[in-house]
């Protein structure tokens, strides 16, 4: 049965896991994501899953790996100053190739910054962020409902990988209230026995997990297929959303929060005879370069609107091949680009 309730992005962040199978989330107090924290642990309990509130972020992200090593599905969420303190233990579950969910609801920056919402942990996300050759699928929810989607789709995702999936949402859609739909009807896929999983080896051979590989040419292999494995996930998990491109001679493109007010910004162009259009990724990693690149065949320019200095442009000029033809513009430490702001910058762009 269908059900529909009002919600916050973070709420429904923690909704979408709790569904999706989530048995185990270690969280650590940060704004602007304390209400993912606080509403895990009282769901958790009412589903019999486990909840700590762990020390400290480090703490945190290693009792995951701990989790995801004996075959839990597992989660952690923090914001952006907190996200860093993770880092280590991200490049270790990538490497040990473990299933994770791994929540930032970013904030302004650098260092400590503020609590407003921002989009400057693009890089940290999309770059692999830790040490090492490895990536992370990102997925970047738009709405509260597109909160609770892909928080959903994550689990599977890292199940069928073996990886780390990040959410990356700001402090903005986490904030928000909107309706959420979900259906009791529809259960999570994936969920089935991990033959690598450390349950105990009575009765049968034992298994090893690691991230530490010393064995001359060991780690070397292993990050060979890493890499068929990040080219696998680059061929068949993209996820991209277009809108109005078709004949648009002015694209923008932007993910998350900053994919409304670029929308809206297309309605008012088209109203105004302008023939605009948009590209939201929703997959960060692996990023939709080929779209992209297909529509730079017949726009002539690009509009990129980001939180930020500018980071998601530079994949955008990677896929465009043509610096000449993409423009940027942002607002940094917690300034949210305005309809109007971004209408003024494409008409000093014409």
């Amino acid at each position: 049965m269908k059900k529909r309730y009002l919600s916050t992005g973070n709420e429904a962040c923690g909704e979408g896991a709790i569904r999706a199978g989530c048995t185990f989330y270690a969280g650590y107090p940060i704004t602007p994501q304390n209400e993912i924290t606080s509403y895990m642990s009282r769901r958790m309990e009412e589903e019999g899953n486990t909840f700590i509130q762990a020390e400290s972020e480090l703490a945190a992200v290693n009792m995951v790996f701990g989790a995801a090593a004996a075959g839990a599905r597992s989660m952690t969420s923090s914001s952006s100053p907190g996200l860093s303190l993770k880092l280590e233990g991200i490049s270790y579950l990538a490497g040990a190739e473990l299933p994770s969910v791994i929540v930032n609801v970013m904030r302004g920056g650098p260092g400590l910054g503020n609590i407003a919402p921002a989009q400057g942990d693009y890089f940290q996300a999309t770059k692999g962020g830790g040490h090492g050759d490895y990536h992370t699928i990102v997925l970047a929810p738009s709405s509260v409902q597109e909160t609770f989607d892909l928080t959903f789709d994550a689990f599977a995702l890292a199940d069928k990988y073996r990886t780390p999936v990040m959410i990356l949402s700001d402090g903005m859609l986490g904030q928000m209230m909107e309706p959420v739909e979900f259906d009791d009807a529809v259960k999570p896929e994936g969920i089935v026995a991990k033959e690598w999983a450390m349950t105990g080896s009575k009765g049968r051979e034992s298994r090893s997990i690691q991230s530490l590989l010393l064995q001359e040419g060991v780690l070397e292999e292993h990050n060979k297929k890493l890499q068929l494995k990040y080219r696998d996930i680059e061929k068949n998990e993209i996820r991209v959303e277009t809108y109005k491109t078709e004949d648009a001679d002015i694209v923008l493109v932007a993910y998350g929060s900053m994919s409304r007010v670029s929308r809206t910004c297309v309605d008012q162009l088209r109203a105004d005879g302008i023939k605009a259009g948009m590209v939201r990724p929703i997959t960060l990693w692996p990023f939709p370069y080929k779209t992209i690149s297909d529509i730079a065949k017949k726009a002539k320019k690009f509009l990129v609107v980001e939180m930020s200095a500018g980071q998601m442009v530079e994949d955008v000029r990677l896929a465009v091949q043509d610096d000449k033809r993409v423009f940027f513009y942002g607002r940094m430490g917690g300034g949210v680009p305005t309809e109007e702001q971004v209408l003024e910058k494409i008409s000093e762009m014409s």
